[in-house]
């Protein structure tokens, strides 16, 4: 009589070379998921046109829309000794350069000297009134101390310059990075040649593309 045997059902067992596909397809979904999350979550550069301001009605503007241009920031001022010889200036170098490549920002301030003390509205009439400009004016706003707005904020940092007074000018190249600067007393014709050298890259740049 022949022994009884039992039998056990036999573990199941994985091949290795399974185990292997399982373990590289799980490594490469989190190594994909983790180059999405830092191509779509991570935090872009600043830079001046990334900002928005109001203009002189309190409306939102995004500053982008200059991207791609020569830009002279300005903070400006209705009441200061500056006053004429800048505005004068600053509408002569938007008239001669702009607008399809360049433009002036004026943006009013009143921390100098209290020289800018009317309303946004007021600011911007006065400037088109009394000089013909045509470029924009935008809402007054502070450009010192905690409360500056950001966009200024970012002119200063980038330059390590703070405006000491009024028409203090900050020039920007198309890509909303700061180039240079220039005090209120400093003449026209020292920000013509810099101004002249961006545009033409600017030319240059579109031709290439064509």
């Amino acid at each position: 009589m022949e022994p009884l045997s039992t039998s056990y059902p036999l573990k199941y067992s994985v091949p290795k070379t399974r185990v292997f596909f399982v373990f590289l397809s799980m490594v490469l979904c989190t190594t994909i998921l983790c180059l999405l999350q830092l191509r779509f979550f991570k935090p872009k550069s600043k830079d001046f046109y990334s900002f928005e301001v109001k203009d002189s009605r309190g409306r939102i503007i995004s500053l982008e829309k200059y991207r791609g241009k020569a830009t002279l920031v300005v903070n400006v001022a209705s009441y200061c000794r500056y006053t004429d010889k800048n505005y004068i200036a600053l509408q002569e170098l938007h008239r001669e350069f702009g607008p399809s490549h360049f433009t002036v920002l004026a943006f009013p301030c009143n921390q100098f000297g209290e020289s800018e003390p009317g309303s946004s509205q007021e600011i911007e009439s006065f400037a088109k009134g009394n000089y013909g400009v045509t470029f924009p004016v935008f809402h007054k706003i502070k450009i010192l101390g905690s409360e500056a707005d950001p966009a200024f904020k970012f002119l200063i940092d980038s330059s390590k310059k703070e405006p000491r007074w009024n028409f203090w000018k900050y020039l920007v190249s198309p890509e909303g990075k700061v180039v240079k600067f220039w005090r209120p007393e400093e003449p026209i014709e020292s920000i013509k040649p810099e101004v002249t050298s961006l545009i033409r890259q600017i030319i240059m740049k579109k031709r290439e593309d064509l």
